[in-house]
Parts: structure tokens; sequence; C-alpha cells
């Protein structure tokens, strides 16, 4: 499995942005997507997981604001991020759980100025 993610750019605070997260290989044994997200200096950490039985969990800060979501027959993973914040400013990553084995895309830079 190799995950492409795209869609990261500089916006302003208020503003939406949709990542994108492509997906070459098998699928069938994929049992979640996940995005996670890196900020300068900290560690990286979920931000939004979807189970392949359409269970969805979000990262507190980004509730009601996130929204995970995959188009199996296109083979994407898309995170809808509206109302931004600057504190969402990171690299943010796709991810896949096949087994107990996560593969990670690259990341994409989403920058949210004040």
């Amino acid at each position: 499995v190799q995950l492409q993610a795209s869609g990261g750019g500089l916006v302003r605070t208020g503003e939406s942005l949709r990542l994108s997260c492509a997906v070459s290989g098998s699928t069938t044994r994929i049992r979640a997507w996940g995005w996670h997200r890196q900020a300068p200096g900290e560690q990286r950490h979920l931000v939004a997981y979807l189970t392949n039985d359409g269970s969805t969990d979000y990262k507190d800060s980004v509730k009601g604001r996130f929204t995970i979501s995959v188009d199996n027959a296109k083979k994407m993973v898309y995170l809808q991020m509206n109302s931004l914040k600057p504190e969402d400013t990171a690299v943010y990553y796709c991810a896949a759980t096949v087994g107990t084995y996560l593969y990670w895309g690259q990341g994409t830079l989403v920058t949210v100025s004040s």
C-alpha cells in the first residue's frame, strides 16, 4: 500500500481546505484510515480516524470542524477542514491500518495565518 497526500497550502483563519490522499496497491486488507499531524517541535498525533465499518473519531480540538471520508471506488481518502485556526498549522499525514501495521504517506503542509 502506498499513500500520496496533497492539498495543503497557506490559508487564513476561518478558511477551509480539503486534503486528499491517493491510495495505490490493494486496499482489501485496510481496516482503518487516519489523518495525523505534526506541528513544529511537537510529536505526530492522530487527528481523524475512520474504520472500514464507518466509525469515526476525532481529536477534540477538531471535532465539528474536520471530517474524514473515503471514496473506495476512487481509492481516495479526504480530510475536509473548515474554520481553520492558526493552531491547526502542521504537516498532515494520511495513514492506513493493515492488520497491526500502519502505512504512511508523505506529509502535506498546512499553514493557517492569523
